[in-house]
């Protein structure tokens, strides 16, 4: 039988609209991965999995419902390692139930790491998975390791909301207002009809890309955000040209305030572009694309998608607004936010491990579930990984966008991980 432990923790802003969202095949779980070079122990990993818990408390968490807001409250539920048998991405959280908001599977060589939105973002759960894949591989090959330098941060740093500690009022509802007003293009595609997840991983080698985007005198992140409108733009039909195609771009926050967190500490910036604007040529698309993420990745624009997380919170009103009519209103801000972005394209960028560790990790690779497509990519030596999970039964954008590298002369390997493979 469940018993919880006195100690309980706020939502962090961009946390609040996770649980009113997450239905169906947008569970708002992600799952972060990590391949090693041989196969997994179940053993060793569940020893690994309960001394990263003890670095991290805080995840030992079940979602309840207040009268005013959902919180998180303390548990002594504790996981066990299961081989993978779901769904990527499964439901974590089921309104009523108190159940732990992530769960540590394997399967062959792989470690996977899936987690509800409301505990961590990418960032800072790519923090939580090194710790365990770093307490695997040392219990299992008997290796010493330098510390991390990230991991010297004390345990209520790494639980902080750092929203909450850097929010300012300025410009909040207006950035709100920017990130609903717009109807962006949709793209059109048949769902799986158990509406159950797909998983489909694009490796491509991580200097051939870099080599590409440097003759744009570029970074590899504006670079993959215009070969992928380029891709949309070869999909599109013609009665659609009247909408933008909206790429939403997350940016994590630490980089501009200073925070140890692993809660949830990003913005988010929307890189907009109009089929007329197209003539044929990706110069055509990346001039437009450079200049937008130029213009948005400032202190200042930052601030203000950061603020925009706590509008909803820090509202007067909807502050005294019950828990059942709250959720109404998230709600609504979502779909109305939902229909102004076209896909989601998430670089969490470099992922560093221990010198010592590196040699027996393949690659590591993320995926988000949501309502639209959203791509997360993630690099790890020369393996950068293209990662996409969800309903649809096909994916004509992604296709386009990976002939398109292969065109310029990248090689790309594609592997699915869903739950075929296991039936």
């Amino acid at each position: 039988m469940e018993k919880t432990i006195h100690k309980w923790y706020r939502l962090d802003n961009a946390a609040i609209i996770v649980p009113p969202t997450a239905r169906g095949s947008d569970t708002r779980v992600f799952r972060l991965v990590c391949e090693l070079s041989e196969d997994v122990d179940q053993k060793i990993l569940q020893a690994a999995l309960d001394e990263t818990l003890d670095e991290f408390p805080h995840l030992n968490v079940v979602l309840r419902q207040g009268l005013f807001w959902n919180y998180l409250d303390g548990t002594t539920l504790r996981p066990v390692v299961e081989e993978d048998h779901l769904p990527a991405c499964a439901p974590l959280y089921q309104p009523g139930k108190r159940s732990l908001l992530y769960r540590v599977s394997y399967f062959g060589k792989r470690i996977n790491l899936e987690m509800f939105h409301v505990l961590a973002d990418g960032t800072g759960a790519f923090l939580i998975l090194k710790h365990l894949v770093a307490n695997y591989l040392s219990r299992r090959y008997q290796l010493n390791y330098s510390p991390d330098p990230e991991s010297l941060s004390s345990a209520e740093e790494k639980n902080s909301d750092a929203f909450r500690q850097f929010y300012t009022k300025e410009k909040s509802r207006e950035q709100l207002k920017q990130m609903t007003g717009v109807r962006a293009f949709q793209i059109p595609q048949d769902r799986d009809g158990d509406m159950r997840n797909h998983l489909l991983e694009g490796i491509v080698s991580a200097r051939q890309f870099i080599a590409a985007a440097k003759e744009f005198h570029t970074t590899a992140g504006i670079f993959m955000v215009t070969l992928y409108i380029e891709a949309v733009l070869q999909m599109m039909p013609m009665r659609s040209r009247k909408y933008p195609i909206v790429i939403s771009v997350p940016v994590n926050l630490r980089q501009f305030f200073a925070s140890a967190t692993t809660r949830n500490f990003f913005g988010v910036i929307n890189i907009s572009y109009h089929a007329s604007d197209y003539d044929g040529t990706l110069e055509s698309i990346f001039t437009h694309v450079r200049d937008s993420f130029e213009k948005q990745l400032t202190q200042e624009h930052i601030r203000d998608t950061m603020n925009s997380y706590s509008a909803l919170a820090q509202n007067p009103v909807l502050k005294l607004i019950p828990l059942v009519l709250k959720d109404r209103v998230i709600q609504y801000f979502s779909s109305k936010a939902l229909r102004g972005t076209t896909s989601t394209m998430s670089n969490l960028g470099k992922i560093t491990i221990q010198p010592e560790l590196a040699p027996y990790i393949d690659h590591f690779s993320a995926f988000m579930a949501t309502a639209n497509i959203q791509i997360c990519v993630s690099t790890f030596g020369d393996r950068m990984v293209f990662g996409v999970v969800s309903a649809y039964d096909e994916h004509q954008v992604l296709l386009n966008f990976f002939r398109n590298l292969t065109r310029r002369g990248i090689d790309v390997e594609l592997a699915t991980n869903d739950y075929d493979i296991h039936e």
